[in-house]
């Protein structure tokens, strides 16, 4: 049977995400040369190659990146299973891994973490803002924060975001050079800013009124793939941008933006952190995911 030690595959994962034998190497306290040693005695125990090497780079070839995806939630759990019983006798501790939405972050920022750090200084929070649906198992996330409808069934959710009205909007220069639309498809003749994902999908803009829906494909001077530039985009009379209300809500009453086209603006449900139901989640996730829920409780009404 081929044998694989713990020392070697924390390494592996290690030179994987660091994309460096000499980065890791400083993160693990060992020297390159032991390092890449052991990455060639695990390759030939397992014949194959795990990594292809230049003078400059190290990169995954298929295999490798194979056995990353399997082995680094294992180890992560594993982690997790030694930090919570570590944990039990002590102060609570460990990190939590979380993709979310900018917005999404700092709402949490003001709303959660200070309070929670305070609770339990021992654990570590990071936040990686990213505008793309991500494999939060595959890319190493505790959990992840998305739009209620677009979880994953196999996840765990804990919403806590109202829900999210969406809106064209625009500055009045642009609208004194362009009239304003009077129907969705009005905006196929309009400079529209553009949201592209970070896997180069474009955003389709969708509307609802009435019982109708409609989705359409726009076009304009601008893609962009941080809604808060699209709003700077904006305002400075570039074109007219697909924004969250409340993130424009004081541009409208003060007059810098106008809201087109309301009576077809839609709504979708609140975001969630989320999480996989089929693993054991480390006890500062469960905590965590505990301050959120009581954070969201708190606002709803009586």
């Amino acid at each position: 049977m081929i044998r694989a030690d713990l020392p070697e595959l924390t390494a592996f994962i290690a030179i994987a995400e660091h994309q460096s034998f000499s980065g890791a190497a400083r993160v693990l306290g060992v020297s390159p040369s032991a390092l890449s040693h052991s990455m060639r005695n695990l390759e030939a125990r397992l014949e194959m190659r795990l990594f292809n090497r230049t003078t400059r780079s190290v990169a995954l070839t298929e295999a490798g990146e194979q056995l990353l995806q399997g082995v680094r939630p294992l180890l992560n759990d594993l982690t997790n299973v030694v930090n919570e019983v570590t944990s039990a006798r002590n102060t609570p501790s460990g990190s939590i891994r979380i993709s979310a939405s900018e917005s999404s972050i700092r709402t949490l920022i003001h709303n959660v973490v200070p309070k929670f750090l305070e609770d339990y200084p021992q654990v570590h929070i990071e936040l990686i803002a990213d505008s793309r649906l991500v494999d939060i198992v595959g890319e190493g996330f505790d959990a992840g924060i998305r739009i209620f409808d677009d979880v994953p069934k196999d996840m765990i959710a804990v919403r806590f975001g109202h829900d999210i009205h969406f809106g064209a909007v625009a500055s009045p220069a642009y609208l004194s050079r362009h009239p304003a639309p009077q129907l969705p498809h009005d905006l196929k003749a309009h400079r529209c800013i553009r949201f592209k994902f970070a896997s180069g999908a474009l955003f389709r803009w969708e509307f609802e009124y009435m019982g109708q829906n409609t989705s359409i494909d726009v076009d304009g001077p601008m893609t962009m793939d941080n809604i808060n530039m699209m709003i700077e985009a904006a305002l400075n009379g570039i074109g007219i941008a697909w924004a969250p209300l409340t993130q424009v809500e004081d541009h409208l009453t003060e007059g810098r933006l106008v809201h087109l086209l309301p009576e077809w603006s839609p709504t979708y449900p609140g975001v969630c952190l989320y999480y996989p139901a089929n693993r054991h989640p480390p006890m500062a996730l469960r905590l965590f995911a505990e301050a959120v829920r009581a954070w969201a409780q708190s606002r709803q009404p009586n």
